[in-house]
């Protein structure tokens, strides 16, 4: 697979560590990186970014706990042959950060979050015409 490109947002309030956890879940999950990929090491994804190393070492280490990465002395960190199991509360606990996180960017731009729902809104029902999703109530 390609190496993963990171960015981080300085202005998204998400502290960096948890953006680069979050683009290398999305990153495996949409099969961009597959089990075996070798992740950039600790040193060259800090300079890369620009940030310091102990928060790519926190980043790796919380996903190695998590089993999404192997890490091997000396070889680098791999993505994990294990597949990521997440619970409800997990998944819950995600989409809230997720939401809240693009509420705060969103306000940061002037966008209420009626301006959100209707731009919401309006792609459900393009996704879904004539109330056929599993949302839409067929009374």
């Amino acid at each position: 697979m390609s190496d993963p490109t990171f960015k981080l947002d300085p202005a998204s309030g998400v502290p960096f560590y948890r953006q680069i956890q979050d683009q290398i879940l999305a990153a495996v999950a949409t099969k961009r990186l597959a089990p075996g990929d070798r992740l950039p090491t600790v040193r060259a994804l800090a300079v890369e970014l620009s940030i310091n190393p102990n928060t790519v070492a926190r980043a790796y280490r919380d996903l190695e706990i998590r089993g999404v990465l192997t890490t091997q002395q000396g070889s680098g960190s791999f993505v994990s042959a294990r597949p990521i199991e997440r619970d409800e509360v997990e998944q819950r606990r995600r989409t809230v950060q997720l939401v809240d996180e693009f509420l705060a960017r969103a306000a940061g731009l002037g966008v209420s979050i009626a301006d959100v729902r209707r731009e919401l809104d309006e792609r459900a029902r393009s996704e879904n015409p004539a109330g056929s999703g599993p949302n839409e109530s067929s009374t």
